[in-house]
């Protein structure tokens, strides 16, 4: 018998456009609260559902492991788990259905259950944790197995059924003192699998980590139900005896630094790359930075020292409007900066865009499309404005979501309020922003190779086919995008096609 059986609700199988590109990445956050309840004296199992096909391998994993305490505990430095999708919180509400009808305790945490603590009760859970997890889930299990004398009122950041309703303990203080954590539990991960999957589809590993929580920054549409606006930072020499030990014991090929935003402590980014270069540990990463962040000193030169491969910058629109309007704290010409220094040091750089904020125009999106043919950035990521509870995005939109308040998955792309258009029309702008950059990418990345070899000639007509396809591709769903918007109250001009591939003049900020 196990004392608690850890497992989390994201299924990857559960979401399309996630599973077909082949790149899991274990529950960091689970595995985190699971050697933390290690360190107390508390035996532990993890089920995985990044390697599940359904909830039903769950019901599997309850019966062999007959725990005393089942704890749904999503993954918090997931951006997915963040999103609250309809689909997983379906997953977990049968979850905790089969471990409730077995006499199993149940307890849950995570972005979706800290929001909506009641309707994770309503479904059966016995406990929901409220915030950061692991200090709370260390007491109440303590309390549950019987080994600490500590009242259940005094459990800071728990809820619960009370006999008259539920019961929302205090609230617990975030944990300063990163460090004073033990290792994530990478022994309970079938490392073997994972590999596998990565080197089939990649060529190569990639393992995730983390070096802070939280993020300080006042986004209007960003959901901080974990952390709040608060930060705390691990110390770069904690962060690179992990990089040391995880090359030792697992040997990724590449790593993932799965914070908010990496680097926001001044200097931090800079002592890392002193402690790697040291070490002679330099492993390829991506992570994702701010545009702002990455123009201050050498910045971008130092995460090329420290392994940068990938740079992520959240530009979301190169509207200058849109981004004040989002409270996001950035300026356009920041993002073209940070993306010239970062391909300057050798980093290749992606942008997120995020399209359907409140008042956007079409002349908003032409400038976004505009920004990214000026930067060139090497890959995109697209999605619509999402209203998350606890957001000033949410509480300005609220009165006009409907019932559907979530998307199924991740490439839902719904609009859930009454944009500037509606849902057909940003599922095709998707398309068409991904067809102008796409061929435009493969332009220049025919335009660099160098001839020779089998290779090559498989890269050049693999390259000229993909641009061939998007460049055909793209007339037509720039016309279905503008008949999409005809019917809309806004501003309407039409989205300029710059059929030149180098077609594009620098981005126009404005005057403020």
């Amino acid at each position: 018998m196990t004392d608690v059986l850890f497992g989390q609700s994201y299924f990857p199988r559960f979401d399309p456009k996630l599973y077909a590109q082949h790149q899991p990445y274990p529950p960091l956050g689970t595995l985190y609260a699971a050697s933390y309840l290690r360190s107390l004296g508390i035996d532990v199992g993890l089920f995985d559902a990044m390697l599940a096909n359904s909830v039903d391998d769950w019901r599997g994993a309850l019966d062999r492991a007959s725990p005393r305490i089942a704890v749904i505990y999503e993954d918090n430095f997931n951006y997915l788990s963040k999103m609250c999708l309809l689909r997983m919180r379906q997953a977990a509400f049968e979850m905790i259905r089969l471990a409730a009808v077995r006499g199993i305790p149940v307890v849950v945490a995570g972005s979706d259950a800290s929001d909506r603590s009641a309707a994770y009760l309503e479904h059966g859970a016995t406990y929901v944790l409220i915030g950061e997890g692991e200090l709370t889930l260390g007491e109440l299990a303590r309390y549950l197995l019987g080994k600490s004398d500590q009242p259940l009122e005094l459990i800071q950041g728990v809820a619960y059924q009370g006999p008259e309703g539920i019961v929302r303990n205090a609230s617990r203080p975030d944990l300063k003192d990163l460090d004073s954590l033990p290792f994530p539990a990478w022994d309970l991960v079938d490392v073997d699998c994972y590999r596998k999957i990565w080197v089939k589809h990649h060529g190569y590993y990639s393992v995730n980590l983390v070096s802070s929580r939280g993020c300080p920054y006042h986004c209007n549409w960003c959901a901080k139900p974990i952390w709040g606006q608060r930060y705390h930072a691990r110390d770069p020499r904690t962060v690179a005896d992990e990089v040391a030990w995880l090359r030792s014991t697992i040997a990724p090929d590449h790593l993932w630094f799965a914070d908010d935003i990496l680097g926001l402590k001044p200097g931090w980014i800079q002592e890392f790359a002193e402690e790697i270069d040291h070490r002679g540990i330099r492993t390829p990463f991506k992570s994702l930075n701010r545009a702002d962040l990455v123009i201050k000193g050498n910045t971008a030169v130092a995460l090329a020292r420290a392994g940068a491969q990938t740079v992520w910058l959240g530009a979301e629109s190169g509207s200058q409007a849109v981004l004040d309007a989002m409270e996001k704290g950035t300026r356009v010409e920041q993002i073209a900066d940070a993306t010239r220094r970062l391909h300057a040091a050798g980093i290749k750089v992606g942008f997120f865009l995020q399209f359907g904020y409140p008042g956007e125009t079409l002349a908003d999106i032409e400038q976004t499309l505009h920004l990214v043919r000026w930067c060139k950035p090497d890959d995109i990521g697209v999605s619509v404005s999402y209203p998350l509870p606890g957001t000033k995005f949410h509480a300005a939109v609220r009165e006009q979501l409907g019932q559907q308040q979530n998307w199924i998955d991740s490439d839902d792309l719904a609009m859930l309020y009454h944009g500037p258009f509606g849902t057909a029309f940003y599922r095709k702008l998707h398309q068409v922003v991904h067809h102008d950059f796409r061929w435009r990418r493969e332009w220049r990345e025919l335009r660099r190779g160098q001839s020779g070899g089998n290779a090559f000639a498989r890269k050049l007509i693999r390259g000229s086919l993909s641009l061939a396809y998007h460049r055909l591709a793209l007339p037509f769903s720039r016309w279905q995008l503008m008949r999409l918007a005809a019917g809309a109250k806004v501003a309407i001009k039409p989205i300029t096609p710059e059929l030149s591939p180098d077609a594009a003049a620098r981005p126009s900020v404005g005057a403020r």
